[in-house]
């Protein structure tokens, strides 16, 4: 028996597309409703050929009107779902010269004030810097520079919106913290994370860059294989802690990279809390959550230490109020981290000289 056309958009119209929370009937989504010798078949409008939600909503649509009418009423393979064709690729940041991700295998470790700190000190060398805030449940990029209540504009060509990244400090900054306000938290899916980040680095409008810095989530996850597969990794750094609850993730970490699918080199690691100086003692050092924890680590594993930060309460109070200490390099804590910015962009230039390009990674499932 056949089912008037106004039921079945009314089933359908409780089906959300998950980043847009909108009906796909709002959307103008479902099209061409009819029966064909006595079987129902409809279509799928979808707006881009690489939407991340086309089998789950397909998916849901079978689930929903077989749940309404009986099952059998619509059966496997007769949604047809429309996309447009996949436009030619187009090469991704084909004017950054090195890509660098700024990883962690564990939360608090200071990794986004390593990376904030590194993108100005490098800028401040003379080299063109952009850097993206990837920790998108975390973003604290703007704030460390500043910048919390301003908002990227962006610009359409050729069909492409393209994002204008904020500047501030010689630095060209992007992070899913320009889109929501400061206090919210983001509630999202794995693919809209990874969608977030896509359009980061694809639709940022970076322009020529010495250096593009990503600043990683913690830990090892969709974003880590989104960014890989995304854009050729030239290198990753690693940050951590001297103690060793912080450095069993490290390992974690380095060989997530290292490995075989993925094939990223490992720059090197960076200490940060290395110890704690009190301004009245400064010869003094106490090192609170051990001693040359990661010192030991890499010599263990055959790869560089990079640097040692010492724990110092000026680099907390400038990141809280979005003036990274790096800005300060006559400060004893500002040199530290121009002295990192020098033995990273050291080792970038061995990297260069001695490995092949890397290339984006190709995950498959069979």
């Amino acid at each position: 028996m056949e089912i008037q056309k106004e039921k079945i958009l009314e089933v359908l119209g409780g089906i959300r597309h998950p980043e847009t929370k909108e009906s796909i009937v709002a959307m103008g989504m479902v099209t061409d409703i009819k029966y064909r010798e006595g079987d129902l078949w409809f279509g799928l409008q979808f707006s881009r050929p690489n939407d991340p939600f086309i089998q789950s909503i397909r998916k849901a649509c079978f689930r929903a009107v077989n749940n309404k009418f009986g099952d059998g009423t619509l059966k496997e393979g007769h949604i047809q779902v429309q996309v447009p064709d996949m436009p030619a690729k187009r090469e991704v940041l084909p004017s950054v010269k090195n890509i660098v991700a700024v990883a962690s295998g564990k939360g608090g470790v200071g990794k986004s004030t390593i990376a904030a700190n590194l993108a100005v000190a490098l800028s401040q060398a003379g080299f063109s810097v952009g850097l993206i805030d990837a920790d998108v449940y975390g973003p604290s990029i703007p704030k460390m520079f500043n910048v919390e209540g301003e908002r990227p504009t962006a610009r359409s060509e050729d069909g492409t919106e393209w994002i204008m990244p904020i500047e501030k400090y010689g630095v060209k900054l992007l992070s899913v913290g320009f889109f929501v306000k400061p206090e919210d938290a983001v509630i999202w899916r794995g693919p809209m994370a990874t969608s977030a980040l896509k359009q980061l680095i694809s639709q940022g409008e970076w322009g020529s860059l010495d250096y593009l810095l990503i600043d990683l989530p913690p830990g090892t996850g969709d974003v880590h294989l989104t960014m890989v597969q995304e854009v050729p990794v030239t290198g990753v750094v690693i940050v951590s802690t001297p103690q060793e609850v912080a450095l069993a993730d490290v390992i974690k970490g380095i060989n997530m990279f290292a490995g075989e699918k993925i094939n990223v080199p490992v720059l090197g690691i960076i200490e940060n809390m290395s110890w704690f100086t009190p301004e009245e003692l400064p010869d003094n050092k106490y090192y609170i959550f051990g001693r040359d924890g990661c010192k030991n680590l890499a010599e263990k594993m055959g790869i560089p230490l990079l640097g040692q930060i010492p724990i110092v309460q000026g680099i907390r109070e400038s990141g809280d109020v979005g003036e990274p200490v790096a800005l300060f390099p006559d400060n004893s804590s500002g040199k530290a981290f121009h002295d990192l910015a020098q033995t990273v962009n050291k080792a970038l230039e061995t990297r260069n000289i001695e490995m092949e390009p890397t290339k984006k990674v190709e995950i498959t499932t069979k």
